[in-house]
């Protein structure tokens, strides 16, 4: 299924994975206490989920809007489903049960991103540049929302809330841990099983209809999919950017643009990457503990700007 030149990323990923296991803030190494060790676990687990959800949500945007620098947090997704999780959160709803929480981050990424779109295509023509500064308006009313909310939240929990929208994979409920886990691995799934209409769409709609693709079904479908992932990984670990962007393009040069290869290995990749850079947040200060959500902000804001310098040099940015 993989090609030659990703086909390293079979044994690399739980190599990564177990190495995540070794290191913390208490020190490298298997720590001795059992409790750590779960700890751990359930982290290093929770890294590997997210990371890819948000990896594949990133393969299935940039292929539907073939826009190359679309992802989760760039076109507002994340802020939004940020938005309706911390309004989950702060008002209470989320702790009557597990489904409240990914739900409400759901419903809210939805909005968000159908919002997205609507500005985008204001003017009759959707562009690259009009979808980034469609999706950074949106994401910054997405943002002065939440600290609204915060403002005018108790102190009670505040810190908590704080720090999970920096990005946190510390999972203080098991349960969401596994319906967040369930959930994605569905649409994951769901996702590959879309991967000969993905490749069609990355052509044009038009040139997808021509070949019996019903678009607007695949669409749909597609960016719903999406969301869900999307969303529910923003629910379980908060808002974490740049992996739906940095994944996918370097997995791309590995694999080629066929999504029935490049899927599962984003996924792959994504997780594991996501884990190492939560692995690396918890003990380059140790024991000061760095929001991952900052890791990857490092690695991807330059990254983005690469990307958008290349495509213009290159006419395909308008």
């Amino acid at each position: 299924m993989l090609k030659r030149k990703s086909i390293w990323l079979i044994p690399a990923a739980p190599l990564l994975l177990g190495l995540c296991l070794l290191m913390g803030a208490s020190g490298w190494g298997l720590p001795s206490d059992d409790n750590i060790f779960y700890l751990r676990m359930y982290r290093v687990l929770a890294g590997f989920v997210v990371g890819a959800a948000l990896s594949c949500a990133g393969v299935v945007l940039q292929a539907l809007l073939r826009n190359p620098l679309a992802e989760p947090y760039v076109l507002g997704v994340s802020s939004g489903a940020g938005l309706g999780a911390a309004a989950a959160i702060l008002s209470g709803l989320a702790s009557l049960a597990t489904p409240v929480l990914p739900l409400s981050a759901f419903i809210s990424a939805a909005i968000t991103l159908a919002v997205v779109y609507w500005l985008a295509n204001m003017g009759g023509k959707l562009s690259i540049y009009s979808l980034i500064l469609s999706g950074v308006i949106v994401s910054s009313v997405c943002s002065s929302m939440l600290m609204f909310l915060i403002s005018m939240a108790p102190d009670t929990g505040l810190h908590c809330v704080i720090w999970w929208m920096l990005g946190n994979l510390e999972t203080y409920s098991r349960p969401l841990l596994a319906l967040s886990s369930v959930v994605i691995a569905v649409g994951v799934a769901a996702i590959w099983a879309l991967a000969p209409e993905l490749n069609a769409l990355a052509l044009g709609q038009e040139m997808a209809h021509h070949v019996g693709v019903r678009t607007k079904l695949a669409v749909t479908i597609g960016l719903a999919l999406a969301t869900l992932v999307a969303s529910t990984a923003v629910a379980l670990a908060g808002l974490i950017g740049f992996v739906g962007l940095v994944v996918p393009h370097v997995i791309r040069s590995l694999t080629g643009p066929d999504h029935r290869r490049l899927i599962p290995a984003a996924a792959v990749a994504g997780g594991v990457f996501l884990a190492v850079c939560d692995a690396v947040a918890r003990t380059v200060l140790a024991p000061i503990e760095i929001p991952v959500g900052v890791i990857t902000a490092l690695i991807g804001g330059p990254f983005f700007l690469v990307i958008l310098r290349a495509r213009r040099k290159q006419g395909w940015i308008e």
